[in-house]
C-alpha cells in the first residue's frame, strides 16, 4: 500500500504519527481498530494515523488521493426549505482518478461490481411545528441494499459537490428544475422522482462518480452524525475544478500536441452537432406530443360524432335498406372515439421515454462546452510555450510540464468521452426499441 498521500497537518498525540502536508506514507498494519491504522512516514517514522484521513492506492490505472481531514463539530442541520444550503459547510475529501487504456484508447477504471440505485417512496415531512413541509425520497443503492432519505435540496447539494469537484473533467448534468408551486401535487412529485432516478443512476454508470466519497457518503450514511460531518468535509475539499488533472498520472506514453489539438476539434464537433440534432428531435417531439394530446385526438372526436350523427340522420328516412349503412356509420364513428383515447394516451407509452432520454442528453451535451473550454486553454498556452520561454516568463522545464499537464488533460478528456459514446450507444439502442415497439402496439390497438 504506496503512494498514500496524506494532505493535512496533525496534532500527533502519543503513538499518534506527525505527518507533514504532502507527505507519502507507507502503510504498516491496517488491523490496529478504533479507526487507526500503523504507517510510515518518509522519514522512516512509524506512528498511527486515523483511517478517516487517507485513503489507499492500490497499483492500478486509477490513481486515489486522500482525503484531508480535521475535528468535526456538532451544530444544528441548518436545513430550511427554500431550496438552499445554511453556511455549515462540510470538510471535502479529494480522490483522483488516471484514465487506463483498453480496446477504445483511453477509459476510466470501472469498478468490479457495477452500482446502482433506486429513488422511490416520496413522503411529505414537516419541520417547525408543521410550518415548512418538503418531498423526502428513500434513495436504495444496490451496494448495501440500505434506504437512506433525502430531500430535493439534497440532491442539489451533491450536484454543486460534484460540479466543483469533478466538472472541469466530467460531464455533471443538471438536477431537475425547481419549482415553487405545485410541489406537493402527486403528478408533479412522480415526476420529479423519475428524474432524479435517471439523474441518479446516470451518476451511478459513472466510474468516477460513483467511487467518489462524496457520492458513496450520500448512498451510505448511516445518521445524522456522520451525514453532518461528511457534509463538511465535502465542502471543504481543496481538490476541486481543475486541480483535479494534477491528481492523474496516466499509465501511457505522453500525447503529441498536435494530436491533442484534433482530439479537442473532433470532440468539439461531435457535441455541437449532437447537441443540435437532440434539441431538433425534442422540439420535433414535443411538438407531435401536444398533438396527441390536444388537437389530433378532438378531429378523431369529431369525425366519429359526425359519422354517427350521419347515421342517425339517416335512419330517420324511414326507408327500409338503411340499416346496414347506419350501422356501418355507426360503427365507423365509434372505432374513431376509440382512436381518439388510444391517440391521447400514446405518447406516455412511448414518445415519453425518448423525450426524457433526448433530455437527459441535452444536459449531458450542455456540460461539455465549459469542460472543452479548460482544454483549449491548456492547448494555446502550450502553444505560447516557446515564446514564454524565449521571454524568460517561464524555464524549460515549466514548459515541459505545461506540454505532459495538457496530455494527462488529453487522456481524461478521451476517457469522459469514450465514456459518453459508450453509454450514448447503450440509451439510444434501448429507448428506440422501446419507441418502436410501442408504435408497432399502437397501430395493433387500433380497432379494424
Amino acid at each position: 500500500f504506496s503512494n498514500t498521500y496524506y494532505l493535512m497537518w496533525t496534532e500527533p498525540g502519543n503513538n499518534e504519527l506527525t505527518v507533514r502536508e504532502g507527505e507519502t506514507l507507507s502503510v504498516l498494519n491496517q488491523q490496529v481498530g478504533g479507526g487507526w491504522i500503523e504507517a510510515q512516514n518518509s522519514r522512516g517514522q512509524t506512528g498511527l494515523v486515523p483511517v478517516d484521513y487517507l485513503q489507499v492506492c492500490l497499483s492500478t490505472c486509477l490513481s486515489y488521493l486522500s482525503v484531508c481531514s480535521t475535528a468535526g463539530f456538532e451544530d444544528d442541520d441548518g436545513d430550511d426549505d427554500d431550496g438552499e444550503w445554511d453556511d455549515d459547510w462540510d470538510e471535502g475529501s479529494m480522490e483522483g482518478h488516471a484514465p487506463g487504456m483498453g480496446e477504445v484508447g483511453p477509459v476510466w477504471l470501472y469498478p468490479q461490481s457495477p452500482l446502482d440505485c433506486e429513488v422511490t417512496d416520496p413522503k411529505k415531512g414537516s419541520k417547525m411545528y408543521g410550518l415548512k413541509s418538503y418531498i423526502e425520497y428513500q434513495v436504495i443503492p444496490t451496494s448495501t441494499q440500505r434506504p437512506v432519505n433525502h430531500r430535493y435540496k439534497h440532491f442539489d447539494w451533491l450536484y454543486e459537490r460534484l460540479l466543483e469537484k469533478f466538472g472541469s473533467a466530467i460531464a455533471i448534468p443538471g438536477l431537475p428544475d425547481k419549482q415553487v408551486t405545485g410541489r406537493f401535487e402527486e403528478q408533479f412529485i412522480r415526476g420529479r422522482m423519475e428524474r432524479l432516478q435517471g439523474w441518479m443512476r446516470r451518476m451511478c454508470r459513472h466510474p468516477v462518480v460513483c467511487q467518489s466519497h462524496v457520492f458513496t457518503l450520500f448512498l451510505t450514511y448511516q445518521d445524522q452524525k456522520e451525514w453532518k460531518l461528511g457534509k463538511r468535509r465535502a465542502e471543504r475539499d481543496v481538490a476541486v475544478g481543475q486541480m483535479i488533472f494534477s491528481l492523474m498520472d496516466p499509465e501511457a506514453p505522453e500525447m503529441d500536441s498536435v494530436e491533442v489539438d484534433q482530439k479537442y476539434e473532433q470532440y468539439s464537433r461531435f457535441t455541437k452537432a449532437m447537441d443540435d440534432g437532440v434539441k431538433e428531435l425534442l422540439g420535433v417531439g414535443q411538438t407531435h406530443w401536444k398533438r396527441c394530446t390536444g388537437p389530433l385526438p378532438k378531429e378523431y372526436q369529431r369525425i366519429g360524432e359526425a359519422f354517427i350523427n350521419l347515421s342517425t340522420v339517416f335512419s330517420s328516412s324511414g326507408y327500409q335498406g338503411e340499416s346496414t349503412l347506419t350501422d356501418a356509420l355507426t360503427s365507423a364513428g365509434t372505432i374513431y372515439q376509440e382512436v381518439a383515447e388510444i391517440v391521447a394516451e400514446q405518447p406516455k407509452r412511448d414518445l415519453h421515454f425518448l423525450l426524457e432520454t433526448n433530455r437527459e442528453y441535452k444536459g449531458l451535451l450542455g456540460c461539455f462546452p465549459e469542460t472543452l473550454a479548460v482544454h483549449k486553454a491548456a492547448i494555446e498556452k502550450v502553444k505560447d510555450g516557446d515564446k514564454m520561454v524565449a521571454a524568460g516568463r517561464i524555464s524549460t522545464q515549466e514548459k515541459t510540464t505545461m506540454k505532459q499537464r495538457l496530455s494527462c488533460m488529453s487522456y481524461s478528456l478521451q476517457a469522459e468521452m469514450n465514456h459518453f459514446h459508450s453509454n450514448r450507444i447503450y440509451d439510444y439502442n434501448r429507448v428506440m426499441q422501446l419507441y418502436l415497439e410501442g408504435q408497432v402496439k399502437f397501430y395493433e390497438e387500433v380497432p379494424l
